[in-house]
């Protein structure tokens, strides 16, 4: 069977792989095992000096990784070579930081010592999403091997092309033969691959009824699992807040990455009484905006990943519409052979419409009237989701509270636009997944937290 990578730009076949057989699948993971019984007995000095390694060759490479983002999926050149950098931060900062992480901690107790230890697990299968294709992989990978585990990458089928440089950045980093290895499968042999004793844990980004499929199938055989799936984020706007910096930051945060980011803002839930100005300042900033061939730096909008998926979009904009939603702006499909769709901006949006309860995988902003500040975070709250959220006021003391106490969601921020960051633990709650990726939650994630009591 084969693997098609196809431009959405312009509809035309790039290139084609051939799948790997199951056979072949069972001897990587094997190979991949074998390569964690010598890796995971590796020194904190070792790994780093192989992570600062695949900093360095990324950073090198970043043109040409952003180029192939653009021709497989779409995205804008100047945010592919961002992303690129972002990879080379996180595997810079593990670099830095897994020894610490992962240090022995002593616990006093009535034992003569007793500790904490953390020790790696072994090989971890991550399924990956197309959206950001580089990022996703290597939030997961640098912590990984920073821990002493071994990866498996299944990658988004409409990224072949990514997925193989992927491994070819490992290996030319110096890394140790098959510590990372990818395979080329299509999601109908997940089940089989998790099944595999040598697979030790699971990683997924992706929808939130796929996570639920390897969830239950992980479950079934006591693996561990991360899930970083679906998001509706809610970016509440109230009265006393700064209108045009708040709509400059939610229009950004709306078409980041063509709008194809769990992450990105959706539901814009605004008081009523600033609502008409805030609507004004954002449809000429998101009118702005421009949609083109992502090749070209100008552009800040390039096509959908795929064409069923812009028109899964636009389905749910059509039938928003005819539930009651206003579009204001965009909501037609352009013509010619591509997956491009326009910024789209939905007005009157009320609950029991997509727009309103469903994750909306594109450029297309849901705005939502509140009567108050209490109302607009209920509205913020009444969602399945739970991924990032935002607050924007200038009373920062009360922008605190809201985000720290008040919505429900992974991440909030106050004033700014969500993003994941080394630094910080990023995840979800409610269906937008579990656990913890980044930070040092992240790398604790697949460890064994061991304790050791000695007597004397």
């Amino acid at each position: 069977m084969d693997i098609f990578s196809v431009n959405p730009a312009n509809g035309k076949t790039i290139d084609h792989y051939r799948s790997h057989t199951n056979k072949q699948v069972k001897l990587n993971i094997e190979q991949t095992h074998a390569a964690w019984l010598k890796w995971k007995e590796s020194s904190f000095t070792a790994r780093s000096y192989y992570l600062v390694n695949m900093a360095k060759v990324l950073l090198n490479q970043k043109n040409e990784l952003a180029r192939l983002m653009a021709l497989e999926m779409g995205k804008p050149i100047k945010q592919g070579i961002a992303e690129v950098e972002k990879c080379a931060s996180v595997c810079d900062y593990y670099a830095k930081n897994a020894v610490g992480f992962l240090k022995d901690q002593l616990v006093k107790t009535e034992a003569s010592k007793s500790f904490i230890t953390f020790q790696p697990i072994g090989v971890v299968l991550a399924i990956m999403p197309w959206n950001f294709p580089f990022w996703q992989v290597f939030r997961f990978l640098a912590p990984a091997l920073a821990a002493g585990n071994c990866g498996i990458l299944k990658h988004a089928s409409n990224v072949p092309g990514c997925a193989i440089a992927i491994q070819g950045i490992v290996e030319q980093s110096g890394f140790p033969e098959n510590v990372f290895q990818t395979i080329l499968v299509s999601s109908d042999k997940i089940d089989k691959i998790i099944e595999n004793p040598l697979i030790k844990a699971v990683t997924i980004t992706g929808s939130t009824n796929a996570g639920k499929k390897v969830a239950a199938k992980a479950g079934l055989l006591i693996k561990k699992t991360v899930l970083e799936l679906g998001g509706s984020d809610a970016y509440v706007i109230l009265e006393d807040a700064d209108l045009d910096k708040a709509a400059e930051t939610c229009v950004n945060s709306r078409i980041i990455n063509s709008g194809q980011s769990c992450i990105a803002a959706k539901r814009f839930i605004v008081v009523k009484s600033v609502e008409k100005e805030f609507i004004k300042l954002f449809y000429k900033k998101m009118k702005a905006k421009i949609m083109g061939d992502p090749l070209n730096e100008a552009t800040d909008i390039g096509p959908q990943a795929r064409v069923d998926l812009r028109d899964e979009l636009h389905n749910q904009v059509k039938r928003s519409i005819k539930k009651g939603a206003k579009c204001i702006l965009g909501g037609e499909l352009p013509k010619g052979n591509n997956a491009y769709y326009p910024p789209t901006i939905l007005t009157k949006v009320k609950k029991g419409m997509p727009a309103y309860d469903e994750e909306l995988f594109g450029p297309v902003a849901a705005i939502i009237s509140a009567r108050d500040e209490t109302d607009a975070i209920r509205i913020a709250n009444d969602s399945v989701f739970g991924l990032g959220a935002a607050v924007f006021t200038n009373d920062k003391i009360k922008g605190e509270l809201i985000a720290s106490t008040q919505i429900e969601a992974g991440s909030c921020f106050v004033n700014a636009m969500v993003k994941s960051d080394p630094r910080l633990p990023f995840g979800g709650i409610k269906e937008s997944g579990y656990g913890r990726e980044l930070g040092m939650f992240g790398i604790h994630e697949f460890v064994n937290i061991k304790t050791v009591w000695i007597n004397e």
